[in-house]
């Protein structure tokens, strides 16, 4: 149109239409990821285990290596070391092709999904397998889908965030160490609430409560904590950066509805770089695998935690403003 200009527009047209046009972009963008990473879920060099001898196990690792790349194979000189390997998580099934008839050994525990995937591929049709399957972890009648623990960790990451939002909304006069405060108690409180319901109140989760408490107070607060930092940075823009890392990324990488074997790339790398996976990884092994707990998400939500912090305090200090502000 001649002469047309959009500083023509209301300058508030312009931000409500920047406001809802950013929303459908988060909201196709979230649809989009969740479709790819969580719809169509298939095995990815998935470690599996076999047993026995080479000439025993032969056609079994060349059926598991007839499509290229789907499975990491193991191969281990006996039952027990297999066995050993689940318990520590390092493989998610193996086959036992010296037994007789030979068996699959899974772990549904520590791979909802991925003993999913394989009990599929071990069926004929419904109820009928190839091979006989021994679940060594099965899933309890409480949680029998492996999901509680990805629930939990999505309600933590909302808590926090959120929170922070309806506290810049609501208490604007409050400096950063008053905001901490604040954010402490959240975690604390919000953290035990959230791990008894899911804990002793609806039994979904066996984790003995201090480590449940704890891990699910340590989300909250690197959710709360970088959201506290973007919106010190960037103020009200900052449910972008918090929704990408959290929400888009976090959720869909986490490891709670489809494990890191069966994900797409990148999703499968951020499942080990980001707080929501290293989370849902620590609460997994707390609960089902607590003498074999492993030291990468505690590194994880430690860096994430102290980062965030940092990163919160500097910002702050540099621009001599609050996330109140």
């Amino acid at each position: 149109m001649p002469g047309f200009s959009i500083q023509r527009i209301p300058l508030e047209i312009r931000k409500a239409a920047t406001v809802i046009a950013i929303a459908i972009v988060l909201a196709s963008s979230f649809a989009a990821a969740y479709t790819v990473a969580l719809g169509r879920p298939s095995p990815r060099n998935l470690p599996v285990g076999v047993v026995g001898s080479s000439a025993i196990t032969a056609p079994f690792v060349d059926a598991l290596h007839r499509n290229k790349s789907e499975f990491d194979v193991h191969q281990y000189s006996s039952r027990q070391d297999a066995i050993d390997a689940l318990n520590r998580q390092r493989i998610t099934a193996a086959i036992d092709a010296a037994a007789t008839p030979p068996q699959l050994l899974l772990s549904s525990a520590s791979d909802p999904s991925g003993s999913r995937a394989l009990i599929q591929l071990d069926q004929t049709q419904p109820g009928q397998f190839i091979l006989p399957i021994v679940d060594l972890h099965p899933l309890p009648p409480s949680d029998p889908a492996g999901l509680a623990t990805f629930y939990l960790v999505i309600a933590a990451t909302i808590l926090g965030f959120i929170t922070m939002f309806q506290l810049r909304a609501n208490v604007k006069t409050l400096s950063l160490r008053r905001w901490l405060s604040c954010l402490v108690v959240l975690a604390v409180v919000g953290g035990a609430a959230l791990a008894g319901v899911t804990g002793p109140v609806l039994g979904a989760l066996s984790t003995p409560f201090p480590q449940l408490w704890l891990l699910t107070s340590v989300q909250i607060a690197v959710a709360a904590l970088f959201n506290s930092a973007m919106l010190v940075l960037i103020h009200r823009w900052a449910i972008i950066p918090t929704w990408l890392v959290f929400i888009l990324l976090g959720n869909t990488s986490s490891g709670g509805a489809v494990s890191a074997s069966l994900l797409p790339q990148p999703f499968a790398l951020f499942n080990h770089a980001l707080p929501s996976g290293a989370t849902v990884s620590a609460i997994h092994a707390a609960t089902y695998f607590p003498d074999n707990q492993r030291v990468l998400p505690f590194v994880v939500l430690g860096l994430w935690l102290v980062g965030s912090l940092v990163a919160l305090i500097v910002a702050s200090r540099t621009l001599h403003r609050s996330p109140a502000a």
